[in-house]
């Protein structure tokens, strides 16, 4: 077994060795980068129920959460971590392949041409499956952790049931158990396991569905009750936030038409794997005539399974395992928000990669092992060259554009990632581009509206945020941006009430509660304030920011210890942060402690050169300690910046007098 095991090892490392450094994309960042409940302090309860946006991938699946969470109180926010483990767990999936393959071609009805060579066979198998690069998106894309571990709960919890009627031990049904009861908190792909275990029981170990439940009717009910678990996490999270299930706005016979298209798609890339697509958007299929092909072939597959079913068990247990897998995600209940995902084939892979490796078998015996090797290779130097896809977001979304040009969603990504590059016009060009594809679509707008703002174009960012708002009243981001910019533009009132909604949408947002205690200190309500930042460290508490609209709360409040605590932990998290280190000099200098002021003051000053507050307080010290010719060159520098400010001109005046 050692030898089998460090071959997949190695395999694995030498496919996905360039994927280590890949950046969070899409999905990552509201589900880890952004997700409320990974940072500190913990609380189990908000990791394995997230209060996250109904749509976020890691909603309703905790054990995933609590993978991520371990991933952040290990590593923060560090990538490569969070790598390493999607490739531990796929690796882990890669041996369970290895032993369950193994397993099922010595049962009785494969015994006999495939017993005695099972174990290079179902190496083979589990080799190919490892490193075939449709695999890369459920391994290196990072939130797709959900789907490689559930791969791996599934495949757990057969090969554990085998072990334990082979071996006649408790044990091996008790972790087929806890991994079907763990699987149904990861994703609901594990809707189907309970069926694809009773139908192997069936085909390969008792004959028949009545014997299988004579003999192990109690483990079976065991392994269906995991389907309450599972209906109970998906009504939590109110069909993906509206992105999944029957009120989608995608009815189930254009779904299901579409998945015609895509399951015959997934068909061909295990075959000839390009172009393999990052996100293939929200298309669908407008009518029958359109995938004819498809429908016929997989209604012939589809019968041809339910044929062998009752005449030749092992073909029908290979082709049901492939549609039950496949069924919760591709068939008839829409998921909205993706009608293709190249990660849906992770664990259906193996069936027609077993096919492969069975006909190469029959047709070429012990002749057929360099092939399997030769294709190994080739399978793991195209993973190598799929990972390199996703060493940048802007080379991942400009790939997926060049070969989605009609979607709407890469174009918009790909606009965040050259506005993340500072190219704002290209950005611009992306993002616009996106709404004239999808013009109902709030995300665009809310991008253009980042845009705009960066631009200085504040009526047209107004603008673009409450068309956001208009398509999405519950856009908390676009509700607290627009405020923002009301706000830079004098529209106090107006801004306030957005702030307000923004909070109420998303109590866990920790940056708009600081934004609304900042309009709230502005409006003389500083108790108020003091209470929305207060709450906002307390949910994100690294949040620098916040703990500067703290200092300045408590300062207003007459309460100057807490001020400079808040003030020192605000420069402590960000050390550059030249307005925090201002203020603590404030405060330092009403409690006399005048060396530590000068140094914050100087510190803001070092930061930012035009900083006209910091340089006043430090010249006007100096000049107060009898040291103008220190005071002297700050004052220069006021009068250059203030040249009306009369104040400074006749502080000036003295230093220079003084100084002589």
């Amino acid at each position: 077994m050692i030898v089998p095991m460090v071959c997949l090892c190695l395999a694995v490392l030498a496919a996905y060795h360039n994927s280590f450094g890949g950046p969070f994309v899409f999905d990552d960042e509201p589900s880890i980068t952004d997700n409320p409940s990974l940072r500190s302090p913990w609380s189990l309860r908000e990791i394995l129920w997230p209060s996250v946006a109904g749509g976020a991938t890691v909603s309703g699946r905790p054990v995933v959460n609590l993978t991520l969470a371990l991933n952040a109180m290990l590593g923060g926010q560090a990538v490569w971590g969070y790598h390493a483990v999607n490739l531990l767990i796929h690796l882990l999936a890669g041996w369970v392949m290895f032993g369950l393959v193994r397993l099922t071609l010595a049962q009785p009805p494969l015994a006999v041409h495939h017993g005695a060579v099972a174990r290079p066979l179902a190496l083979a198998v589990a080799l190919l499956w490892i490193v075939h690069p449709l695999q890369t998106e459920s391994v290196t894309y990072i939130i797709q952790r959900t789907e490689s571990l559930v791969g791996l709960w599934y495949l757990l919890t057969l090969y554990a049931f085998v072990r334990g009627v082979a071996d006649g031990g408790r044990k091996w049904l008790a972790l087929s158990l806890a991994a079907g009861w763990l699987g149904m908190a990861t994703k609901e792909v594990m809707a189907t396991a309970p069926l694809m275990v009773f139908l192997y029981d069936r085909t390969f170990v008792a004959g028949s569905f009545g014997e299988a439940w004579r003999r192990r009717r109690g483990y079976y009910l065991g392994l269906a009750a995991s389907w309450l678990l599972l209906g109970l996490l998906v009504a939590g999270t109110a069909g993906r936030g509206g992105t999944a299930g029957l009120g989608t706005g995608v009815s189930s016979w254009t779904y299901l038409l579409t998945q015609c298209e895509a399951i015959v798609r997934y068909l061909g890339l295990v075959f000839w794997p390009s172009p393999l697509v990052f996100d293939y958007g929200t298309a669908t299929v407008g009518g029958p005539g359109e995938v004819w092909p498809q429908v016929l072939l997989l209604l012939g597959l589809v019968g041809a399974t339910g044929w062998a079913l009752w005449r030749a068990p092992v073909w029908g247990f290979l082709g049901a395992g492939f549609f039950l897998i496949l069924a919760p995600s591709s068939s008839v209940i829409p998921v909205a928000s993706q009608t293709m995902a190249e990660h849906r084939m992770y664990l259906p892979l193996v069936i027609p990669v077993g096919l492969i490796v069975a006909g190469l078998y029959r047709l070429a015996g012990r002749w057929s092992y360099p092939v399997f090797g030769l294709l190994a290779l080739g399978c793991g130097w195209l993973t190598v060259a799929r990972n390199s896809d996703y060493a940048t977001g802007l080379g991942l979304w400009s790939d997926t554009l060049a070969k989605r040009p009609a979607n709407a969603r890469a174009h918009h990504n790909l606009g965040l990632a050259e506005l993340a590059l500072g190219h704002v016009a290209e950005a611009a060009r992306h993002v616009g581009n996106a709404i004239a594809l999808a013009p109902g679509s709030p995300e665009p707008h809310y991008s253009l509206g980042l845009i705009l703002t960066r631009q200085g174009r504040i009526p047209e960012a107004i603008a673009s945020y409450e068309k956001a708002i208009e398509y999405d009243p519950r856009h908390a981001a676009a509700h607290n941006n627009l405020a923002n910019v009301l706000f830079t533009a004098g529209r106090t009132t107006e801004a306030g009430r957005h702030y307000a909604e923004a909070v109420r949408l998303q109590p866990d947002f920790a940056g708009a509660r600081n934004s609304y205690s900042n309009w709230l200190l502005e409006m003389g309500r500083t108790e108020e304030a003091l209470t929305q930042v207060m709450e906002a460290i307390r949910r994100q508490p690294g949040l620098a920011e916040a703990h500067f609209n703290a200092g300045n709360a408590c300062a207003a409040l007459g309460r100057p210890a807490e001020a400079l605590a808040h003030y020192q932990e605000a420069v402590r998290l960000q050390p550059g942060f030249a307005a925090a280190h201002n203020n603590l000099g404030n405060v330092l200098l009403e409690q006399d402690r005048v060396a530590g002021a000068m140094e914050h003051y100087a510190e803001a000053v070092r930061l930012e050169a035009d900083y006209v507050e910091p340089r006043r307080n430090l010249a006007f010290l100096l000049l107060q300690l009898g040291r103008p010719a220190e005071a002297r060159p700050h004052l220069e520098a006021l009068a250059r910046l203030r040249p009306e400010d009369e104040e400074i001109a006749r502080a000036l005046a003295r230093a220079r007098a003084e100084a002589r």
